[in-house]
């Protein structure tokens, strides 16, 4: 920067013309102009937007009474209750950095976490006071615990000196915050969700936050004042950004403390909800709700999922029912979705069938994402366009992480070459969307043919008895890998190994057909993942 140039001289950065980007000036601003309109819906708790930027103040306030000041870590343990939407927005006008733990994690993995992440205050929830008890005991030293009462939940006990409406009386509610100096400080804490066994802690800014909540709304096409049901965990992510998206937006939050589906439907029916989250297991669960369900619903639903692309035959159903998905993707290093499938009109003459496989793609970069691409990871040369050569996905832009906390080399590596590198395989269509086709360590290589689980998985997915399924390399003698198919099976139906494998047979090239299958329920994360690192653990261990 040159201080005597024209358009530098004497033209400085003051109060006046910059104001660093946080998502804390989003609730402000919902209260502020829409201080009556319901913020949260839990039960029979129903907040304004006035009574939740006041419940944040409170919270930052008393967690700065309590010692909490810049870059200190407040770790969570609460399902989607308003707790957990009010620790988005307290703990960081505090100055702290919020990390939210997964809610199906073991004690071992949350006490590493913990003190990896040097937590001075953790907030749990009554039903996780086992696992939380047994974690702070493998700890050196403990963090103040304070105890989440919800009066929906019955069980558990306490663990902490406080419950949490006790903490929130001991602060301020014309708490008087501030935002970042710099927009480059940590917000919060995100550990990847371990389908790999090996959590890593991923820290987000706010510029980042506030940009990818912004990203959200303008990739959805969200109106003002939406009413978002959470099916989508909001330790996932900062539940992909939309606790700040709907502050931004002033919508209602319609909390829900478990996924299921009864609950689902008539909170849709009841709160008249139009958007929701999920990965493609909750719309697989919802898709097969049954009639007496899905009828009743007057209005139109948006619904968003992300991941690996969700089985056409999922999609389809969803679509029948009057569900409209947009398939987005992303990883916990990309703030959550940061690309999308964008539809065009031209695609809406097609079949439903071949309208799922558009929407199966991962699609396009988000509005505040700068750079997407598929790329050879060795050289970094794009891939051509030809929807069958397969790269790597490489995100960049203001929307992926400032890194792994603590963890400088794995840090350089997934930033090596001025781009994160995703380690998912896909290719690029002409059009220029990407395409999943699975990630590097799930590529079945058979006989030296390159075989996509997902792709296998997808065919499966069409099998009307077939209510789940996951492919994953098992080792062969002769060939190095063959597919391993584990299958979960409709309620109240009956299938066969062989029928099965007549209709992979009759769907697929031989090659790709699963030589075992493996009929029973799928390990997931809580975020609905299914964890093939533990499957193909179990294939490999399966005798002939």
């Amino acid at each position: 920067m040159n201080p005597d140039h024209i358009y530098e001289a004497g033209l400085n950065k003051n109060r006046a013309n910059y104001t660093p980007l946080s998502p804390l000036s989003f609730l402000e601003r919902a209260a502020f102009i829409y201080p009556n309109h319901d913020s949260i819906v839990y039960g029979d708790t129903r907040y304004q937007w006035s009574e939740t930027y006041r419940r944040c103040r409170q919270l930052a306030s008393s967690l700065q009474n309590r010692g909490i000041t810049k870059g200190d870590t407040v770790a969570v343990m609460l399902p989607n209750v308003p707790a957990m939407y009010e620790v988005n927005f307290g703990v960081a006008m505090a100055g702290g950095v919020l990390n939210s733990l997964n809610i199906r994690l073991n004690a071992e993995t949350i006490a590493f976490m913990l003190d990896h992440a040097e937590a001075k205050i953790i907030l749990t929830d009554r039903e996780f006071s086992g696992v939380i008890s047994e974690a702070l005991a493998k700890l050196d030293s403990n963090p103040l615990v304070v105890d989440v009462d919800d009066p929906l939940f019955e069980g558990g006990k306490y663990l902490g000196e406080l419950e949490y409406e006790e903490l929130l009386k001991e602060g301020s509610p014309d708490f008087e915050w501030q935002l970042p100096d710099d927009e480059w400080d940590a917000i919060s804490l995100n550990y990847t969700s371990g389908t790999t066994g090996d959590p890593k802690g991923v820290v987000y800014h706010h510029r980042g936050a506030y940009l990818n909540a912004v990203s959200n709304s303008m990739f959805w096409e969200m109106s003002q004042h939406p009413v978002y049901l959470w099916t989508l965990p909001m330790f996932h992510c900062n539940g992909w950004c939309f606790p700040w998206t709907m502050a931004a937006k002033a919508g209602t939050n319609v909390c829900l403390r478990k996924v299921q589906v009864e609950p689902i439907y008539d909170l849709i029916k009841k709160e008249k909800v139009d958007h929701l989250c999920g990965a493609p297991i909750v719309l697989n669960m919802m898709a097969n709700a049954g009639d007496k369900l899905t009828q009743g619903i007057d209005h139109k639903i948006h619904v968003m999922t992300a991941g690996a692309a969700p089985p056409a035959a999922v999609l389809e159903a969803m679509q029948k029912i009057g569900f409209d998905v947009t398939h987005t993707y992303g990883l916990t290093e990309t703030y959550g979705p940061a690309a999308g499938c964008v539809w065009k009109s031209e695609w809406d003459e097609l079949s439903i069938l071949e309208q799922s496989a558009y929407k199966s793609r991962q699609g396009v970069r988000y509005p505040m994402l700068e750079g997407l691409m598929v790329a050879n990871p060795e050289t970094m040369e794009p891939v051509v366009k030809d929807g069958n050569t397969m790269g790597e996905i490489m995100f960049q832009g203001n929307i992926v992480m400032k890194g792994y906390l603590k963890n400088s080399p794995t840090t350089d590596k997934a930033l090596n070459g001025g781009w994160f590198h995703s380690g998912d395989l896909a290719v690029w269509h002409s059009d220029g969307y990407i395409e999943i086709k699975d990630r590097s360590k799930d590529i079945i290589i058979s006989g030296g043919e390159n075989i996509s689980s997902i792709e296998v998985e997808g065919i499966l997915y069409r099998h009307p008895k077939v209510l789940e399924a996951a492919v994953v390399a098992r080792e062969d003698k002769k060939w190095g890998e063959t597919p391993c198919a584990f299958v979960t099976i409709k309620e109240g139906q009956e299938l066969s190994v062989e029928d099965l494998l007549e209709y992979c047979r009759d769907n697929m090239e031989h090659f790709k057909t699963p030589k075992t299958i493996v009929f029973g329920s799928l390990p997931k994360t809580s975020t609905g993942k299914i964890q093939k690192f533990k499957l193909r653990k179990q294939a490999n261990e399966i005798t002939d």
